[in-house]
């Protein structure tokens, strides 16, 4: 679940990590309230939304004067923000933040992600920060260094203070520096997110840190623990389909394709749409019922994927152990009939009750192709996607 700016700097004040307040506008008449709450200028004018690059992209604008918040307000508020993280098709902004400018002379990059390779959080950082980070990334992968965090006890103060100098800071302002990469750290830990950013973090005149941008995600499977930050998602940034499959329990991620997934199994699920890619097709989702999905769950399972209208043809590739495939079967029979299912439908079986399955598959009026593997399936779907015959 990823969180917005201003509530990822929410999140920091609290922990007492530097941050500049600002206030939250969602229409235009909002504007001078936000003002009185901030009558010091100069200000920045920030778009809300779930991606990164805004500033490149028009999202952030520098206002001197109250006048010129209005104006950049008006700009911004109601956009189509499109940044090489919304890709094409851009994000509508519904929200801005407008907060206090800050003066400052140097900018940083600071992160912490989950190392998936040593199982350990890490620290990536960055003298070079600011809006070309992702660039840097590319062409001078050597300006960004990583240190390993402890899982258990966090960044060590010899880390912390090491991190602050090999990042160019001023060695009287390292006790400061130390403290706020060790609380980044606490506040990763704390709250089970999967990733936590500040690009950038600005040095001040004083040699001083400070907080000028905030980026948080959590990870999902850790926010039963944290209830009252769950409560923050935005359903406006997330993908429909995606909120409607995690509430019936499904695993469910829109690609960009046209070629519909239904299976059991995340592992299984990869290799089908690897399967689709590798016959020239292009799979629409990442769709996982799991291993002991119901009827019912099946048949929303269905909804789902025909509700995204690039679909062209569906597959669904079950191996059934606690899954049971005659459950399976009648879930599409089911969905098939409840939404009038008109394109064409590969279905590959196996595993528990398979022969049950295929029995109630050919006793329905269910128009469908049935395939022996998953390789006959894959190009039995791309083919009947490109309008061949399946």
């Amino acid at each position: 679940m990823k969180l917005h700016e201003y509530q990822a700097k929410e999140i920091f004040a609290k922990y007492g990590l530097p941050v500049t307040p600002g206030a939250v506008v969602k229409h235009l008449s909002e504007v001078d309230a936000a003002l009185k709450q901030f009558p010091q200028g100069p200000w920045v004018v920030k778009a809300q939304i779930h991606a990164g690059g805004r500033g490149k992209a028009g999202g952030v604008k520098f206002a001197k004067t109250e006048q010129e918040v209005h104006e950049k307000a008006a700009a911004i508020l109601g956009m189509t923000l499109v940044s090489p993280q919304t890709g094409p098709e851009g994000k509508l902004v519904k929200k801005i933040f407008i907060t206090p400018a800050v003066d400052y002379v140097k900018e940083l990059y600071v992160s912490v992600v989950l190392d998936r390779v040593n199982r350990t959080p890490i620290i990536l950082a960055s003298a070079e920060g600011g809006t070309e980070i992702e660039e840097l990334a590319v062409t001078k992968p050597d300006a960004i260094f990583k240190i390993i965090v402890d899982p258990i006890e966090g960044l060590h103060s010899y880390q912390a203070r090491q991190l602050h100098l090999r990042l160019g800071l001023p060695p009287e302002a390292i006790n400061q520096g130390a403290k706020v990469f060790q609380t980044m750290v606490k506040v990763f830990m704390d709250l089970d997110l999967s990733m936590l950013e500040v690009n950038p973090l600005v040095v001040l005149k004083d040699g001083t840190i400070h907080c000028l941008d905030a980026k948080v995600d959590f990870e999902d499977n850790g926010l039963a623990r944290h209830k009252d930050y769950a409560a923050w998602r935005d359903p406006d940034e997330e993908d429909a389909r995606e909120l409607l499959a995690a509430e019936h329990g499904l695993s469910y991620i829109s690609l960009d394709g046209y070629v519909g997934c239904l299976v059991n199994g995340a592992g299984l699920a990869m290799a089908t749409a690897d399967a689709i890619q590798h016959f020239g097709g292009s799979p629409a989702n990442f769709l996982d019922v799991g291993g002991s999905a119901s009827q019912k769950a099946v048949t929303q399972a269905f909804k789902i994927i025909l509700s995204d209208t690039r679909v062209k043809a569906i597959l669904v590739n079950i191996f059934g152990g606690i899954a049971k495939c005659d459950v399976i079967a009648q879930g599409i029979i089911d969905a098939a009939k409840e939404v009038g299912l008109s394109l064409p439908l590969v279905v590959r079986l196996e595993g528990t009750n398979v022969e049950k399955g295929k029995e109630l598959l050919a006793q329905s009026s269910l128009k469908y192709t049935f395939a022996s593997s998953m390789d006959e399936a894959a190009k039995a779907v791309v083919a009947a996607a490109k309008g061949g015959k399946s």
